[in-house]
């Protein structure tokens, strides 16, 4: 259960950058999240609808953005997505690799309604 934590800190997040900028809603939250993160975003989505209820981020739009797992062969050098379930270069089956892309969680950005309404 720890995506209930991760999903209060993605709120407290987005309603503290929208109060320090005169926001009086947030609409939109865009989280860059990779595959070999181990954040469930259903779970995500479905805490937020109940951790953001009465508060300037209640009814934001959640943008999950997927990072693929990438990886680095040092075996022989090649660079790019592998299959997340099978462990080892495409190019030539060795498994001495490196993650480069995958472990990412972070809010990307924040869309917020100022006081005039836009």
């Amino acid at each position: 259960m720890h995506e209930m934590a991760i999903t209060e800190s993605i709120r407290d997040i987005a309603v503290n950058v929208a109060r320090e900028h005169g926001g009086v809603h947030v609409s939109k939250i865009r989280i860059r999240m990779g595959e070999y993160s181990g954040v469930v975003p259903q779970l995500i989505q479905e805490y937020f609808n109940i951790a953001s209820r009465g508060t300037l981020a209640e009814n934001a739009k959640l943008e999950i953005i997927r990072v693929p797992v990438t990886m680095r062969c040092r075996a022989c050098g090649f660079e790019g997505e592998i299959d997340k379930l099978k462990i080892r270069c495409p190019e030539c089956g060795g498994n001495d690799l490196k993650l480069l892309t995958g472990r990412e969680f972070y809010v990307e950005s924040l869309e917020v309604d100022d006081t005039n309404g836009n």
